[in-house]
């Protein structure tokens, strides 16, 4: 550890040792020429119930693993705060989500390369223009070896669940009998259709990105990680001296020269000799701009702190997707609450575990999938099912003391935008999230059509012999207002926060396209030369499903920008 009483410098500072921040750190510190800083907020990821994968029943909602942020109270969700988890350790998220490994579908990165007037964004293949699958395949080490969808080799284990339930399949049948076929699996560009989940697993343990890309290069010289170290400020001077200033940097009013921190009680300042990069998340990048005066104008002066840049983008365009959380209580199948329910058969769950790595120990928290279109006339389905093979009332509480699935619905493309603002100008106060779910017409004619085709899927045949009785959201709501109302009251995020710093199209003269742009297709935050944001903030559009193997790419592409 350098001496904390000096400014310590480095080539490149990373802030955040989450998925992009342990990429970036990898590969950016395969040169040795280059020194490396990766700060991160939380402590060490070697915790027992990081790596057993149904462990994130006791990370989430820990100060030991998770920010433990709430929400502001939303109206789309009757006044209601939520839980918003986000990773507060080494691996960040990955250390806590619920390691589904999802690219989301070609038609998201269509957007992207719209957005960004950038056609590498585009998913690719033989003879189309795209870079997407190829960087997929190239981070991946697939079970099933390299394939035309595929990768071997790679540092992202990706594997099938080591658990399968009765009443999963069941319902993957019930959802066939109403035109949602089975297919082999997700992330091929179309996810139309069901199957169970790959995950981000080595042998039953999770497999996080610190695991992937940081703790294999652990031991280089020229790579320093601080942890319980919280970033406070972006320093800034303004000398723009910078030989490389093009895209975003091309009109740069100020540079980032280093971080100010908090560690071991002392305030400390790092210098950056190059670039400083923001990887603390759509909740935290954007939190530290706005404290350190790059952000909105407006929202800056209501707290006094002085404008280096303003940026209006800077924690606008939050999205997310708000699952609905239905229940049914079944008969004539296991599932986690019948099985743990009983000492033995909880028992037997653990020993299963311990000597052969499978079993529902082994679990992400959904296990099978479903995608599909709320209306036919769309190109690529909308909505997606997570189904899992348990009940409770919330996140957090205990399971229902009856046999019971809970298939959550969400809506992959929500036209809802909130933000993230600071309260105050101490960068050690939580920022306050405002999600504004179900603010459109739009997603709450969606949240009703997904309800309704949740219960065609309960009413199939192949689920009649378990006898499903709809316990949540209730079967005397029959009506869109009643669905709506519903929807309101049991939505929930399924912790996908994106967009706050959003990537751009500029015009020739280094001037965005529109005003809410921060960042280039490089990842290069407007008029501030030498800061980058990588991570999921970068996002224009949500992608559709789970978003860490998105922010793989963000960080894999940023990367390659940051060494050409």
């Amino acid at each position: 550890m350098p001496d904390m009483s000096t400014v310590v410098e480095f080539d490149f500072i990373i802030v955040g040792a989450g998925s992009a921040g342990c990429l970036l750190a990898n590969r950016l510190s395969a040169n040795p020429d280059h020194r490396v800083l990766l700060i991160e907020a939380g402590g060490k990821d070697n915790w027992f119930w990081i790596k057993v994968p149904v462990g994130y029943l006791y990370t989430i909602a820990n100060p030991r693993t998770d920010w433990c942020f709430t929400t502001e109270p939303d109206p789309g969700l009757m006044g209601r705060s939520i839980i918003y988890a986000r990773g507060r350790v080494i691996g960040g998220c990955s250390s806590i989500n619920a390691m589904i490994h999802m690219r989301g579908q070609a038609s998201d990165y269509a957007l992207w390369a719209q957005a960004t007037g950038d056609e590498r964004w585009l998913w690719g293949g033989p003879d189309r223009p795209g870079e997407t699958l190829a960087i997929y395949k190239q981070l991946e080490h697939y079970f099933g070896g390299a394939d035309d969808w595929h990768g071997s080799g790679g540092e992202i284990r990706v594997e099938r669940p080591r658990v399968r339930w009765k009443i999963l399949d069941a319902w993957q049948a019930a959802a066939a009998q109403v035109g949602i076929a089975p297919i082999d699996e997700f992330n091929r560009g179309d996810n139309a259709g069901s199957a169970y989940f790959h995950v981000n697993q080595r042998r039953g343990r999770r497999w996080s990105m610190a695991d992937s890309f940081l703790h294999p290069v652990a031991h280089r010289p020229n790579l320093t990680v601080y942890t319980h170290a919280q970033a406070l400020q972006v320093l800034m001077d303004d000398q723009v001296h910078d030989h490389q200033r093009r895209g975003a940097w091309t009109t740069a009013q100020r540079r980032a020269t280093g971080v100010r921190l908090l560690k071991d009680g002392q305030i400390v300042d790092v210098r950056a000799r190059r670039e400083v990069i923001l990887s603390a998340g759509a909740i935290g990048s954007p939190h530290l701009m706005q404290v350190s005066g790059l952000g909105p104008a407006e929202l800056l002066a209501q707290h006094h702190i002085p404008v280096a840049v303003d940026l209006p983008g800077v924690g606008e365009n939050l999205q997310d997707h708000l699952q609905l959380r239905t229940v049914y209580r079944i008969k004539g199948a296991p599932t986690v609450n019948t099985l743990y329910r009983n000492w033995i058969t909880r028992g037997g769950m653990g020993l299963q575990y311990l000597l052969l790595r499978s079993g529902p120990m082994t679990m992400p928290p959904s296990t099978l999938g479903a995608f599909a279109k709320s209306d036919p006339e769309l190109t690529s389905p909308d909505l997606e099912w997570h189904v899992q093979p348990l009940s409770l009332p919330k996140f957090g509480e205990p399971l229902h003391r009856f046999g019971a699935i809970t298939p959550s619905v969400c809506n992959l493309r929500p036209s809802s935008r909130g933000h993230v603002r600071i309260a105050d100008p101490d960068p050690l106060t939580n920022p306050k999230i405002l999600c504004n779910y179900l603010s459109t017409d739009a997603d709450r004619r969606a949240a009703v059509t997904g309800l309704r085709m949740t219960r065609q899927i309960m009413a199939a045949p192949a689920l009649a012999r378990y006898h499903p009785q709809e316990v949540l959201p209730g079967p005397e709501l029959e009506s869109d207002e009643d669905l709506q109302q519903a929807a309101g009251e049991l939505g929930t995020t399924i912790f996908h926060p994106v967009g706050t710093c959003a990537m751009g199209s500029f015009d020739a003269h280094g001037i965005p396209n529109s005003a809410g742009t921060v960042l280039d297709t490089d990842c290069r935050v407007y008029r501030v030369a030498g800061l980058r944001v990588v991570d999921a903030s970068a996002m224009p559009t949500i992608t559709s499903g789970n978003t860490n193997a998105p922010v793989m790419l963000i960080a894999e592409r940023a990367a390659r920008a940051i060494l050409e």
